[in-house]
């Protein structure tokens, strides 16, 4: 689908191929604080999740795609749209780039390209984001792309035995 690529990067559905990434990323335990995993997962619950993720995001009330080189398409980094609610038309948004890909204009092309994806094909009205308020890479990211900062969470994200606040940002289809 050409709204889901540009001349660096592409976004693609999960594959089988995907196990191994997905086995590393979501067992990352430096991820899992913005993620709200507690516990790593099995090979086979990650088989399970792969067998159901041709579900759209209707069924599913979320999606998850890769964010791949277009060049080889190696893995990169992961982008979902989550807690979809097609009543108010929103869903929150998540991405992860690996940390050897990061700082290389990779998240905000695949944000771009996510956006567009999700108001033109999805029809959202908005889509939404909780980032820690010490997470400045993240902040930068979203109010570049023109996410507006609304309010504070306050202790929303427990880090080790202390909490930490949270910036909800949002964006509205213009």
């Amino acid at each position: 689908m050409q709204a889901l690529k540009n001349e660096n990067i592409k976004l693609r559905a999960l594959e089988p191929k995907d196990l191994d990434f997905l086995f590393k990323t979501e067992n990352n335990s430096d991820f899992w604080e913005v993620s709200s995993t507690q516990t790593p997962f099995s090979k086979h619950v990650l088989k399970q999740y792969l067998a159901n993720a041709h579900l759209d995001i209707y069924e599913a009330k979320q999606l998850r795609l890769l964010i791949v080189k277009k060049e080889n398409d190696e893995a990169i980094g992961m982008i979902d749209l989550f807690d979809y609610n097609p009543q108010h038309k929103r869903a929150g948004i998540g991405i992860l780039i690996l940390n050897k890909y990061q700082k290389k204009g990779y998240a905000t092309q695949a944000m771009r390209l996510f956006i567009n994806y999700a108001f033109t094909f999805i029809d959202l009205h908005q889509i939404y984001a909780n980032v820690p308020v010490d997470n400045l890479q993240s902040i930068n990211l979203f109010k570049k792309l023109n996410f507006v900062q609304i309010g504070i969470k306050k202790h929303w994200i427990k880090k080790d035995e202390d909490y930490t606040d949270a910036a909800f940002f949002q964006i509205i289809k213009s």
